[in-house]
C-alpha cells in the first residue's frame, strides 16, 4: 500500500494501478453481466466459445504487437495514438488520434447510459428521461474525479474492483450450487432459429475493447515499457478465464431458452443477487471512468504534437501529474451531447469500428516496424514474431467487414479523409517514425535485385549531378534538371569546395546547410552533396567515377555555362566551370552546359505552345538531346511542347533527308517535326532558333572553348538565344535497341557457344573411344590368328589404319578441349557460371 501511495504522491503509476486496473475493469464490463448470458442462450455454449475465442484472438494478437512496440521505444503519453504515430507517421497518427479521442469520449456516454438503464431497472423506475437523468448525474460525478486527476480516479477504481470481485464470487458460488453436467452437454448446441453468428459476435465484441485502456495512460506510467506489456497481458488472460468460466457456468446452470430471454439471468444464478446489481453499477462506472481518463490524454498528446492547429490549446496540463483538464472538459461536453441524443445505435457501430481500426493499425504499425529490419528494432519482449502482427491486422480487417460492411466502410472512409487532409496540408513532423527505415529497406532490396539483372540501353535514365556554387545558378539548374528527369531520373545538387583541412570541414558544414535551404525553397526532389577537394577538377573526376550505389551511377553532369566564380568577397574562390568539362567527359559522364536568359515559366507568352529545337548530327550526342527533349515534354509546364528536329546538310535531296529523319523518329517512337537546314552559319542559326523557347545544341571542346557545329564559338551565339542546353555525350546512347541486343544478348551467344563447344568435345570423345575400341578389337583378333593365315596381312593393315584414325580422333578431342577451355575462360571473365569439373 505504501508503494501505491508513493506513486500517487509522485503522480506516476505502476503496472497494477496504471495498466492492469483500468484494462480489466473495462473488459469486465456491462457485456459480462447483461449480455454474455444472452449470447450463450442464443448461440449455444459451443458457438459462444468460438465467439469468445475469435474476439479474444484480436486482443491477444494485438497485445503481442503492443508488447513488442512498447518495449522497443520510450513510450510517451497518448497510448495507441503515440505508438501508431511514431511508427507509421504523422498522417496515420493524426487520423487515428482524432477518431480514437471521439470514440472514447462517446464511449463515456455509452457506459453512463448503461449505468442509467441498470440503476433504473434496480430501482423499478421507467422512462427514457429518467435514464438520461441518472446517466447525466453519473457523468457529472465521473467528471469531478477526472478533473481532480488520475490519482483519485485510480483509488476509485480500487473500490469498483472490490464490488466486481464480490459479484463474480457470488455468481460462481451460486452457479456451482446449481451445476448440472447433463444440462451442460444439452446446452452445447442451440436449437433452430437462433441469431446469426456475426450479429451475436458484434453484440459481444465490445467486451474485449478495453484491453488498451492502460495504453491510454502511458503518459502517467512510471515505466511504460515494462508496465504496458505486463499489465495488458495479465488483464487479457484473466479476462479470458473469466469470460470462458462464466459462459460454462451459465450453460451448466440455466436452460438456453431462459438465458436468451432474460438479461438478468446472472442475478438469478448468483448466491446474492444484490451483488450482481452492485457489479453492474461498478462495471459501467469503471468502464466510463477508464474512457474518461484515456480520451483527454489522447487529445493532450495529439495537441502537443501540433498536428491540428485548432487543438493546440488542449496541450496544456495542470498540477504535478500534468492533468489534461481542458481535454476532460471537451470529453465531458461530447458525452453530454451524446447522452442528450438519447438513441445511440446510429453511431455505436462506427465507434466500435474505430476501435477495431485502431487495433488493426497498432498491429500493422508493429509489423511495419519489424519489416523495416532496422537495427534499432530490438524489443525487450522476446516472444514476438512479425507474422503475429500481420495476422492481427488482417483479422481486425476481416472482423470489421464481417460485422457490418457498410459501417466498416464508413469508418475507413472517415479515417482516410483525415489522412488525406494531413497529407495535403504538409504539417511538419516533430518526431522520427519508421517510414524512412522501411524505404531504405526497399532501396536495399531493389538495388540488390536490379544488380542481378543485366544492364540494357532500354533501362537508361538520367542520373544528373547539378554542379554550381552560386545560389541563383543552382536554382535555375534545379528547375531544368527537374524537367529532363521526366519523372524517371534522379538529381543530386553538388557543390565543389576548393579547400582542405579544418577550413574545409567548416566550409562544408555551412555549404550543406545552405544547399539544403535552396532545395527546400525550390521544393525540389533533388538530393544534396558537398565535396571538398584541394583540386576541384580532380575532385569532380573522382565524383563522376564513384558517385552512386550499385546499378545507380551518375551519367550526366549539368553545369551553368556562364558561371565564372562565386563569393568573390568570401572565403570560397572557384575557377571557371569550363575547366571542369574535360575531366567530367573523360570520367564517362555526359555534359549539359546550361545558359538561360529568361525563365520559361515567366516568359512572355508562356501560355502558348512551347517549342524545343534539337540540332541533329545523327550521333550519340544527337540521340541524347532528342531523348532529353522528349523527357521534358512528359510532364509539367512543358507537356505537349513541340519538338523540331533540325538537320544540317549541304548537298543532299531534301525529300530523302526528311523521309530518313521521319523514319528515324518513327523508329525512336518520338513525335517531332523534321526540318532540313541547308548550310549553317551564325545568321542561319539565329534565324532558325533565335526565338525558340529551348534549344539543344551539340558542342565540342577545343582548348576548353566550346564550339558549335565544329567552328561556331558558343560565346558568339549564346547572347542572342533565349535558353540553350549545349550537350556533349560521353556514353553510347541507343534509342531503338531491341531487348535481344546488348549485354544480355552477348552473354546468351557466349552461353550458346559454350554449350556447343561442350557438345563438340563430348562428340569427339565418343568417336575417340569408339576408334580406340575398334583398334583394340582388331589387335586382339590379330593375336589370335595363326601366322600362316592368308588374311593376317590384310588384318594388320586395317589395324594400322584404325590406329591412325584413333590418333586423329584423340587429336581432335585435344583441339576441341582447348577451344572449350578458351570459351570457358571467356565465360568466366564475363560472369557466366561454368562447371569447372567438366572444363
Amino acid at each position: 500500500m505504501s508503494s501505491e501511495n508513493n506513486e500517487a504522491a509522485s503522480g506516476r503509476l505502476g503496472t497494477f494501478a496504471g495498466v492492469f486496473t483500468p484494462s480489466i475493469l473495462t473488459i469486465l464490463g456491462i457485456i459480462l453481466f447483461l449480455r454474455l448470458g444472452y449470447v450463450v442462450g442464443s448461440a449455444g455454449l459451443g458457438k459462444a466459445m468460438i465467439i469468445i475465442a475469435v474476439a479474444n484472438l484480436i486482443s491477444v494478437l494485438t497485445s503481442f504487437s503492443l508488447a513488442a512496440i512498447a518495449t522497443n521505444m520510450k513510450v510517451g503519453g497518448g497510448g495507441d495514438y503515440y505508438l501508431i504515430s511514431r511508427t507509421l507517421g504523422i498522417e496515420f497518427g493524426g487520423a487515428i488520434g482524432i477518431v480514437l479521442f471521439l470514440a472514447q469520449s462517446v464511449s463515456i456516454a455509452f457506459y453512463c447510459i448503461g449505468f442509467g438503464e441498470a440503476l433504473a431497472a434496480i430501482l423499478g423506475l421507467s422512462g427514457h428521461g429518467t435514464v438520461q437523468l441518472i446517466a447525466g448525474t453519473a457523468l457529472l460525478f465521473l467528471f469531478v474525479l477526472a478533473w481532480v486527476g488520475a490519482d483519485l480516479a485510480t483509488k476509485f477504481q480500487y473500490v469498483v474492483m472490490v464490488f466486481l470481485t464480490l459479484a463474480l464470487l457470488s455468481f460462481y458460488i451460486g452457479g456451482i450450487r446449481q451445476w448440472d453436467t447433463g444440462l451442460l452437454m444439452e446446452n452445447w448446441v442451440a436449437g433452430e432459429g437462433t441469431a446469426p453468428f456475426w450479429i451475436l459476435f458484434a453484440l459481444f465484441f465490445p467486451a474485449v475493447t478495453g484491453f488498451t485502456q492502460g495504453v491510454s495512460m502511458s503518459g502517467d506510467l512510471e515505466d511504460p515499457g515494462k508496465s504496458l506489456p505486463t499489465g495488458t497481458f495479465a488483464a487479457v488472460f484473466l479476462s479470458i478465464l473469466v469470460y470462458v468460466s462464466v459462459a460454462v457456468v451459465f450453460a451448466a446452470s440455466t436452460p438456453l431458452k431462459t438465458l436468451a430471454n432474460d438479461y438478468g439471468a446472472m442475478k438469478q444464478i448468483s448466491m446474492y443477487g444484490w451483488l450482481i446489481n452492485a457489479g453492474v453499477i461498478a462495471a459501467t462506472l469503471s468502464s466510463a471512468m477508464a474512457s474518461f481518463l484515456g480520451a483527454p490524454r489522447i487529445l493532450k498528446s495529439l495537441a502537443a504534437d501540433k498536428i491540428f492547429p485548432f487543438l493546440n490549446p488542449f496541450a496544456k496540463g495542470y498540477g504535478p501529474s500534468d492533468n489534461p483538464r481542458r481535454g476532460v472538459l471537451l470529453s465531458f461536453g461530447i458525452a453530454v451531447a451524446t447522452i442528450s441524443m438519447g438513441r445511440l445505435n446510429l453511431i455505436a457501430g462506427v465507434v466500435s469500428m474505430f476501435f477495431l481500426i485502431s487495433y488493426g493499425l497498432l498491429n500493422y504499425a508493429t509489423y511495419f516496424e519489424a519489416s523495416a529490419e532496422t537495427p534499432s528494432f530490438r524489443p525487450r519482449f522476446r516472444w514476438y514474431n512479425k507474422k503475429i502482427s500481420l495476422v492481427g491486422a488482417l483479422t481486425c480487417l476481416g472482423v470489421m467487414l464481417a460485422i457490418d460492411l457498410r459501417t466498416g466502410i464508413a469508418a475507413v472512409a472517415i479515417l482516410f479523409a483525415i489522412f488525406q487532409y494531413l497529407k495535403r496540408v504538409s504539417v511538419p513532423a516533430r518526431w522520427a517514425d519508421s517510414r524512412r527505415s522501411y524505404y531504405l529497406k526497399l532501396v536495399r532490396k531493389n538495388l540488390l535485385e536490379a544488380q542481378k539483372v543485366l544492364a540494357h540501353s532500354r533501362d537508361w535514365r538520367p542520373y544528373v549531378l547539378v554542379l554550381s556554387n552560386d545560389e541563383e545558378h543552382m536554382k535555375q539548374l534545379l528547375d531544368f534538371s527537374a524537367l529532363i528527369e521526366g519523372k524517371s531520373g534522379i538529381t543530386t545538387a553538388v557543390r565543389l569546395l576548393p579547400a582542405r583541412g579544418y577550413r574545409a570541414v567548416k566550409l562544408k558544414a555551412e555549404a550543406e546547410k545552405d544547399l539544403a535551404r535552396i532545395i527546400s525553397e525550390k521544393e525540389s526532389s533533388a538530393f544534396s552533396l558537398v565535396l571538398s577537394s584541394e583540386y576541384t577538377a580532380n575532385g569532380l573526376s573522382v565524383l563522376c567515377q564513384s558517385f552512386g550505389l550499385g546499378p545507380i551511377k551518375a551519367n550526366t553532369v549539368l553545369m551553368s555555362w556562364n558561371e565564372q566564380s562565386v563569393k568573390n568577397d568570401g572565403p570560397v574562390q572557384f575557377q571557371n566551370y569550363r575547366e571542369l568539362i574535360r575531366p567530367a567527359v573523360q570520367s564517362g559522364c555526359n555534359i549539359i552546359l546550361w545558359d538561360q536568359k529568361e525563365l520559361p515559366e515567366t516568359a512572355e507568352g508562356a501560355d502558348k505552345q512551347r517549342t524545343i529545337d534539337v540540332w541533329w548530327k545523327d550521333d550519340d550526342t544527337s540521340r541524347l538531346m532528342l531523348l532529353l527533349a522528349y523527357l521534358i515534354t512528359r510532364d509539367g509546364p512543358w507537356e505537349g511542347a513541340k519538338i523540331r528536329l533540325l538537320a544540317c546538310y549541304l548537298d543532299r535531296d531534301n525529300e530523302q533527308i526528311i523521309q530518313m529523319l521521319s523514319d528515324t523518329l518513327d523508329e525512336f517512337r518520338i513525335q517531332a517535326e523534321p526540318k532540313v537546314i541547308l548550310g549553317i552559319n551564325e545568321k542561319v542559326f539565329l534565324k532558325t532558333s533565335g526565338q525558340t523557347d529551348l534549344v539543344f545544341i551539340p558542342v565540342s571542346l577545343k582548348k576548353d572553348n566550346a564550339l558549335m557545329f565544329g567552328d561556331l564559338p558558343a560565346d558568339q551565339l549564346l547572347p542572342n538565344l533565349k535558353t540553350v542546353a549545349m550537350v556533349m555525350a560521353a556514353q553510347k546512347i541507343e534509342l531503338d535497341s531491341s531487348p535481344e541486343e546488348g549485354r544480355a544478348g552477348e552473354l546468351a551467344l557466349l552461353f550458346d557457344e559454350l554449350k556447343h563447344a561442350e557438345k563438340r568435345v563430348a562428340s569427339a570423345k565418343k568417336k575417340a573411344l569408339q576408334a580406340a575400341k575398334s583398334t583394340t578389337d582388331f589387335i586382339k583378333d590379330a593375336d589370335d590368328m595363326p601366322l600362316n593365315d592368308p588374311d593376317l596381312l590384310r588384318h594388320l593393315k586395317e589395324t594400322l589404319a584404325l590406329q591412325e584414325k584413333s590418333e586423329e580422333a584423340n587429336k581432335k578431342v585435344l583441339k576441341e578441349q582447348a577451344k572449350l577451355m578458351e570459351i570457358s575462360q571467356r565465360a568466366k571473365d564475363e560472369g557466366l557460371a561454368v562447371d569447372n569439373e567438366d572444363h
